[in-house]
């Protein structure tokens, strides 16, 4: 994995729709930090985007408390759970008020952390291929709902980006229409980097 430049402060860019977000994702660092210090690397290789108006949105209906951080300031994590057992991450964008948020989809973990299993380790690229294998693999759930994207001092728990904003295309983009919905189906909000064995579905 590249090496990641300096963290950016998620909250000057991220307020954009979605849809102009969820692109420039692809290929950045987010970056996991234990309270023990145990930092873990994850290159974002496809994304989603939702926004206000979109029928495939949590947010499509109305404000509610479970997708009330859609509505907040953006740089920080919207945490969901589906079908009862899996957890999504979420980076909420635009501006206060307005719900919207990319779903990381899959990333590349530069190193396995100790707690993912044996039968995982023979497919290091596939253990976060997936939203909720992504939140497995990095140990997010429901409790991260809400967290900035922001770094944090030695010996304290944080979640945040590395790496430019400034999208330059230096590996192939698939732009395409998202998956695992059952509306909104033809929006064609789905990025993902070209060929790479992280990729949740070609």
């Amino acid at each position: 994995m590249k090496v990641a430049e300096p963290a950016v402060a998620a909250w000057e860019w991220l307020s954009k729709p979605a849809p102009l977000v969820a692109p420039t994702l692809l290929g950045m660092v987010l970056v996991r930090q234990f309270a023990d210090g145990l930092q873990v690397r994850a290159q974002i290789v496809e994304t989603e985007a939702y926004t206000a108006g979109d029928p495939a949105c949590h947010a499509y209906r109305r404000k509610t408390c479970r997708n009330q951080v859609m509505f907040g300031p953006p740089g920080h994590l919207y945490v969901y759970r589906i079908y009862g057992l899996y957890h999504c991450l979420n980076i909420v964008t635009e501006a206060e008020g307005i719900a919207s948020a990319v779903l990381i989809r899959a990333a590349q973990l530069d190193c396995l952390p100790e707690w993912i299993p044996a039968n995982k380790r023979l497919k290091p690229a596939r253990v976060a291929a997936g939203p909720g294998l992504l939140c497995q693999a990095l140990r997010i759930d429901g409790s991260h709902n809400g967290w900035r994207l922001e770094p944090v001092a030695a010996g304290q728990e944080g979640i945040w980006l590395e790496g430019s904003p400034a999208w330059e295309a230096q590996f192939p983009i698939v732009q395409t229409t998202r998956i695992g919905i059952t509306r909104g189906v033809e929006l064609p909000w789905r990025w993902y980097i070209k060929g790479h064995p992280a990729v949740s579905h070609y």
